[in-house]
């Protein structure tokens, strides 16, 4: 399967494809910020234990570099929940990148001068467009996330708005693999027994399963009724490719964040 995600060798993933009909789409990379080990050296994660104004300069760069200023970017206070906001309907000063006050982990929009951000160190990134009614949604789905069926949430609140369900583009962007995805039953009691032959698969450990997020969003977002020419999946695994990436699992919570970003 080709990448969605063309790396552009200064600090972030680009969809091209999505790019050519009028949006910015992609994922930053741990490269060529100014952030300090263990944070080295892009991180754009003001939560963990960086200096701010490090941070704030990782943000600044790859504000410059994707053309999206920052009092433009909306961000949330994520906790991995199912919540979905729409950004129409609330006041933008509570989504600013540095002082977000709202509990959410999804949002849509359809105002050209809102930039989705959401913060990874190996969650899901979920992006969203439907380009004959201009609306756009980006949610961050972790375990919880994603058995909660955040993905759901989103087409939920894109359908609410008079977007068709065929119209709509889904990109499931890099995060964690299934190779390095360890969880324990309290998990896997939680996703769908009809998931279980595609989703996991035993670990060393006993009563441990490895668990392929990408692939339960597919199956959630199928479900839905999304075709497999709606859906695009990223190959990138944020634990493998150590250059490239903060994770949060292989580095034992010591680590930076990457972010997904998202425009019209």
């Amino acid at each position: 399967m080709a990448e969605i995600l063309d790396y552009n060798y200064t600090n972030h993933l680009i969809n091209s494809k999505w790019k050519e009909l009028g949006y910015t789409a992609g994922f930053s990379t741990r490269l060529n910020g100014y952030s300090h080990t263990p944070y080295n050296s892009l991180n754009v994660g003001i939560h963990v234990n960086d200096r701010v104004e490090d941070v704030l300069k990782n943000r600044q760069y790859i504000s410059d570099q994707i053309e999206q200023p920052l009092d433009q970017w909306c961000c949330l206070k994520q906790v991995h929940s199912t919540k979905v906001i729409d950004l129409t309907e609330i006041d933008c000063n509570k989504v600013s990148h540095d002082k977000p006050a709202i509990d959410a982990d999804g949002m849509i929009t359809n105002d050209p001068s809102h930039t989705l951000v959401t913060f990874y160190a190996d969650c899901v990134p979920l992006y969203f467009i439907a380009p004959e009614r201009g609306w756009i949604g980006l949610a961050h789905a972790g375990w919880k996330g994603t058995v909660g069926g955040i993905s759901h949430y989103v087409i939920e609140a894109l359908l609410s708005k008079g977007v068709q369900l065929e119209e709509i583009e889904v990109m499931i962007g890099p995060c964690i693999s299934q190779d390095h995805y360890e969880v324990d039953e309290r998990v896997i009691e939680q996703i769908p027994q009809k998931y279980y032959e595609e989703v996991l698969k035993p670990s060393q450990q006993e009563d441990r399963y490895l668990l392929d997020l990408k692939m339960l969003n597919y199956l959630y977002l199928k479900e839905l009724g999304l075709l497999t020419n709606q859906i695009e999946i990223s190959q990138y695994c944020t634990y493998e490719d150590e250059q490239l990436f903060f994770s949060f699992r292989r580095d034992k919570g010591q680590t930076g964040r990457m972010m997904a970003f998202l425009s019209l």
